[in-house]
C-alpha cells in the first residue's frame, strides 16, 4: 500500500467514525422536537354499520410539520375487540407517535 492509499484509508476512516454520534432509532419511529398540538374535535360521519368503529384522527410528523390525519370507521380485527388510540409519548429530544392498535 502506498502511502497516497494509506492517508486516503485513514482520512475516510477518520470521517466514518465522526458519522457515528448515536444509536440509529427502531424502525418506523420519528423523534419529533415540537410539542404536538392538540387533538382536534372531529365531527363523525354517520356509522355504516352497526359493527364499525370509529378511529379518531391523530397528528402525524411530516416533512417537518404537524399534519391532521382525518379518522375514519373501521371493522374491528375480530369481533368484541376495541380501538386503542394512538398517541405521542415524551421521549428525550422530543416526541414519538406510538400507533393505535386493536385490543
Amino acid at each position: 500500500m502506498n502511502a497516497r492509499s494509506a492517508m486516503l484509508a485513514v482520512g475516510l476512516g477518520l470521517l466514518l467514525a465522526g458519522c457515528i454520534v448515536a444509536p440509529p432509532p427502531e424502525p418506523g419511529v420519528v423523534v419529533t422536537p415540537p410539542t404536538p398540538p392538540p387533538v382536534r374535535v372531529e365531527t363523525l360521519p354517520p356509522q355504516p354499520a352497526p359493527a364499525y368503529v370509529w378511529v379518531g384522527g391523530h397528528w402525524a410528523w411530516r416533512h417537518g410539520a404537524y399534519v391532521w390525519v382525518p379518522g375514519y370507521w373501521a371493522t374491528p380485527a375480530a369481533p368484541g375487540r376495541a380501538w386503542v388510540a394512538g398517541h405521542w409519548a415524551p421521549r428525550p429530544g422530543g416526541y414519538v407517535w406510538v400507533e393505535g392498535h386493536w385490543r
